[in-house]
């Protein structure tokens, strides 16, 4: 697809890794150091729309991948997130899964992790406590 930034990865991109279905760059906008997108080779918008073979090409690499991460940064944690459609905040119409490394202190308080996407529904421990 044409002007897709993620069919056609422009330098500086480097590939930290690259199978037959999918290559991992590290993100241009990290949120963390060592922040990671999976890509397949595949144009598609929807996660959900990919062949079985390609998304487990995707996750294969998500394996590969975290262990480069944890030899160049040491995180002490990860995230793993997909974006599917608009709303859920997708800005590239190509899927792409996200690996963010995580440090002690990089949040004040990361209980609830991904539920953090909806303000306010992250610490649901909090919320159980009447807090």
């Amino acid at each position: 697809m044409t002007g897709c930034p993620f069919c056609r990865p422009q330098p500086p991109e480097v590939v930290l890794a690259a199978g037959a279905l999918a290559y991992a760059i590290l993100d241009k906008y990290p949120a963390s150091p060592g922040h990671t997108l999976v890509i397949p080779y595949q144009h598609t918008a929807d996660y959900f729309d990919l062949p079985p073979a390609v998304k487990q090409a995707c996750w294969e690499l998500v394996d590969r991948v975290k262990a480069i991460l944890v030899d160049r940064f040491q995180p002490a944690g990860f995230n793993i997130g997909i974006n599917v459609g608009p709303v859920a905040g997708q800005t590239v119409p190509h899927v792409h899964i996200h690996l963010i490394p995580r440090y002690p202190g990089d949040v004040p308080d990361p209980t609830g992790g991904v539920r953090h996407v909806i303000p306010g529904k992250g610490n649901y421990l909090r919320a159980e406590n009447g807090e």
